[in-house]
């Protein structure tokens, strides 16, 4: 494993033990609704001061990107932090949130690594050496068609609820063709589901680059496709993204298409 995917691992753990030890005491929390349906809590700024704290030991000249603190310096090397991918559901005691950090080089990924607190998973990848779940090697599914596949998604909010007629209608054509639809809430580890084959595909409206960085390598890693709505590379500009094992990611993608031009 890698020196930096190491420190990533270990800075996710850190975040993951604060969440953990807090999980009794929510009542507590003093929560913020910085935009309308998107909640910050203290967690989240503790988680991301205990990563950066850990990442500034080993690499103190290393650039920040952190969901809360926003951009810490410049250099060549970037990390990038979402602290708590899941705050609402962590708030409400819903057991799906994680601990999202990557490595860009030069503005090209090179580690990823996504922490699940409660089921201690460590999803991780590194560009050209494949993608781990906890040391094992995991690959995207193989289903071949929509027809018994299992697909996740996030729900439209923030400005992005301007969008909901038509994700309601995208949503209206995979629930016809697919086995299922799933909307766990965190979309860090949506991706990483994707590439352990948990679930065929993927897709999404305005996500934010420290949602997506992190699962877009593990993904691409693991054997499976990762796009904008138009088939580029811009999502970690755009925050749109449709994902999935080759063959689903082809499918989701022509699915979308008639209802995506605009995005």
């Amino acid at each position: 494993m890698h020196g930096m995917v190491n420190i990533a691992v270990r800075a996710a753990r850190k975040a993951g033990e604060i969440m953990i030890r807090h999980l009794n005491r929510l009542e507590s929390l003093e929560v913020t609704e910085k935009n309308r349906n998107e909640y910050v809590t203290e967690i989240d700024r503790m988680a991301e001061d205990v990563i950066v704290e850990v990442i500034k030991d080993h690499y103190p000249e290393h650039a920040i990107l952190g969901e809360e603190r926003g951009q810490q310096g410049e250099h060549e090397f970037q990390w990038i932090i979402d602290p708590l991918d899941g705050t609402t559901n962590f708030i409400h005691g819903f057991p799906v949130f994680s601990v999202s950090i990557a490595v860009m080089h030069n503005d090209q990924l090179e580690h990823g690594v996504v922490y699940d607190p409660l089921r201690q998973e460590i999803f991780s990848a590194s560009r050209g050496q494949g993608a781990q779940l906890d040391g094992r090697k995991i690959r995207a599914s193989r289903r071949p068609s929509m027809q018994h596949s299992l697909i996740a998604t996030g729900f439209p909010y923030r400005a992005n609820k301007q969008y909901l007629d038509q994700y309601l209608e995208m949503l209206r054509a995979i629930i016809s063709v697919s086995a299922g639809i799933r909307r766990p809430g965190s979309a860090a580890l949506d991706l990483c589901y994707v590439a352990a084959g948990r679930v065929d595909g993927f897709w999404e409206i305005g996500l934010n680059i420290w949602d997506i960085a992190a699962g877009a390598l593990i993904i691409k890693e693991a054997g499976g496709r990762i796009s904008d709505f138009h088939g580029g590379d811009g999502y970690l500009q755009s925050g749109n993204v449709v994902a999935g094992n080759p063959k689903i990611y082809a499918a989701l993608s022509k699915l979308l298409a008639p209802h995506t031009k605009d995005l």
